[in-house]
């Protein structure tokens, strides 16, 4: 019988927990590394709740991705008996004419996706909470809602532990080094370890772990902002994810405790992050002018003043693209790096796509527009 591949999954996060549970699930030799331990609020993937959604507004060609994590997101739930992600239905609205509009409607017919269109009556009955500007195109996305992403990311991990997999914790890797004939090793401050092959997920750290890359990813500054609303919502009240694209666009999402409602805005709103090691974390009451805007003329019924703003740190490419695949020169190091905000609805299937890529050597995913593979830019 053939020995396991031993392979190194380098953080457990967003990606890399998924990645470790989708190893250790198809019989490989799984060790984890993180510079702090699976489910921590340093990097990009906590806040409470992240946005689901099979529409896209970005580019359609993630909607099989999403329809494969889709499925992977009900697996991963069924396996742990934990409720991961809850389906609220999620509102895409702004002008008609905006090319992220355009996109959802082309990619809602392209792949038949579940959805409705709301008139201004309907929305005015159905979700009195939100102002739509005149001629606003207003879509449901009927299969959306929002997923938790402490509990996924440490679910995530314990999954792949109670399948084998072991997690070194609060140990940040200094190097991930090819070796000659194959291989690599991975280098802590605590010793050298081999492997068959790596998966490098490093999220804002990755300029600090690689930086050679030939690909640039900028490391952002984010601000996510919750808010009470001036009434509490009837016991049958629709309370959905949105988000609104446009000028001034936004979104948002309904917490687990039923009433606050947290925000954050596109990258033309974040900040410049030098170092990740050192995230200024305090948020100056002017950076919330943008929120109090938005809520005065989108969400009247939210109290401006938000209850709670926490910061995290997201990695953008040039293309807003991700890097997934080899790393150049090094077929036995993947990466898994820069989805530019888009990343944690994907994870599951990233994280199986990572898998394919070091046990398989390919994979049957349509990753051909995010492939490092000949990629010149980022």
């Amino acid at each position: 019988m053939a020995s396991k591949k031993r392979v190194a999954v380098v953080g457990t996060g967003t990606v890399g927990s998924q990645a470790a549970w989708r190893l250790a699930a198809r019989g490989a030799e799984v060790v984890g590394y993180d510079r702090f331990a699976p489910g921590h609020d340093r990097g990009a993937a906590g806040g409470e709740t992240r946005v689901f959604r099979s529409v896209q507004t970005h580019d359609s060609r993630y909607v099989p991705l999403v329809q494969h994590a889709d499925a992977l997101w009900k697996q991963l739930q069924a396996e742990t008996g934990r409720e991961l992600r809850r389906l609220t239905g999620a509102l895409v609205w702004g002008p008609a004419d905006d090319p992220h509009m355009r996109t959802v409607v082309d990619g809602i017919a392209e792949h038949g996706l579940d959805h409705e269109v709301i008139d201004a009556e309907a929305m005015a009955k159905r979700f009195p909470q939100f102002r739509v500007d005149d001629g606003d195109l207003v879509i449901l996305d009927c299969h959306a809602g929002y997923i938790r992403p402490e509990l996924t990311v440490q679910t995530a991990a314990r999954r792949a532990e109670e399948l084998g997999a072991r997690i070194r914790r609060y140990t940040p890797v200094r190097e991930v080094a090819p070796v000659a004939g194959g291989g690599v090793e991975i280098r802590t401050d605590t010793g050298t370890e081999r492997f068959d092959a790596a998966v490098v997920t490093p999220g804002p750290w990755v300029g600090d772990l690689l930086p050679d890359l030939p690909w640039e990813v900028s490391i952002c500054r984010a601000i996510s902002a919750w808010f009470l609303p001036h009434e509490d919502p009837s016991a049958d009240a629709e309370r959905p994810a949105f988000i609104r694209c446009g000028e001034d666009s936004f979104y948002g999402i309904p917490s687990p405790d039923g009433l606050t409602v947290k925000l954050g805005l596109p990258q033309t709103h974040h900040q410049p992050v030098d170092d990740p090691n050192r995230l200024n974390r305090t948020v100056a009451p002017e950076e919330l002018e943008t929120f109090t805007a938005v809520l005065r003329r989108h969400l009247p019924g939210l109290n401006p003043d938000p209850v709670r703003v926490s910061v995290f740190m997201e990695g953008y490419t040039h293309s807003n693209l991700p890097l997934v695949g080899p790393v150049p020169g090094c077929d036995d190091v993947v990466l898994l790096a820069g989805f530019s905000g888009q990343g944690f609805k994907l994870a599951p299937a990233m994280g199986d796509i990572a898998a394919d890529l070091v046990l398989e050597g390919r994979t049957s995913q349509p990753i051909d527009f995010v492939t490092t593979h000949a990629r010149t830019v980022a």
